[in-house]
């Protein structure tokens, strides 16, 4: 897996979701299958096979959280060159098209929620954006096109 750039409060949210995962979820799903597995024939048995299917997805979860913050570097904010965008950047934005003005914080894809105004480093915006300064204008390819953004502030 490769490195994931986290805010310290993103690490410690998804440190907390594993643990929730691991104390709450994990031996839910166990006295789930223990119940089923009471139950009898296990060859008929949808309720045991559900809950081994749910086993396996939660598993799953864990090993794939517990790569993250094994790969995780922690980003300390008060380094970061506010020259040019990179991760953790907040970025006002105009679309020269319809001169509608908005602003962005750039955060790894673990930490992204666009109603809090966060978008991924991975997305398309988020990619065409790495790198640029002030004043710069991105050609961002959109599934719909290429999207004109022009940097009108980078900040922390």
């Amino acid at each position: 897996m490769s490195v994931s750039y986290l805010t310290p409060e993103g690490f410690k949210k998804l440190k907390e979701e594993l643990e929730n995962l691991k104390s709450v979820e994990r031996p839910r799903i166990s006295a789930q299958i223990a119940e089923a597995r009471d139950k009898g024939d296990l060859s008929e048995n949808a309720e045991y096979d559900a809950a081994k299917e749910a086993q396996g997805l939660l598993e799953l979860k864990i090993a794939k959280m517990e790569d993250v913050m094994a790969n995780a570097r922690i980003v300390d904010e008060s380094q970061l060159d506010i020259s040019k965008v990179l991760i953790l950047s907040k970025v006002k934005l105009r679309n020269p098209a319809n001169k509608m003005e908005f602003t962005y914080t750039l955060v790894a894809e673990q930490e992204a929620d666009l109603k809090a105004g966060k978008i991924s480093v991975n997305s398309p915006i988020g990619k065409g954006l790495l790198g640029k300064s002030t004043g710069e204008v991105a050609d961002i390819l959109v599934p719909n096109g290429t999207m004109k953004l022009e940097i009108l502030e980078i900040s922390r």
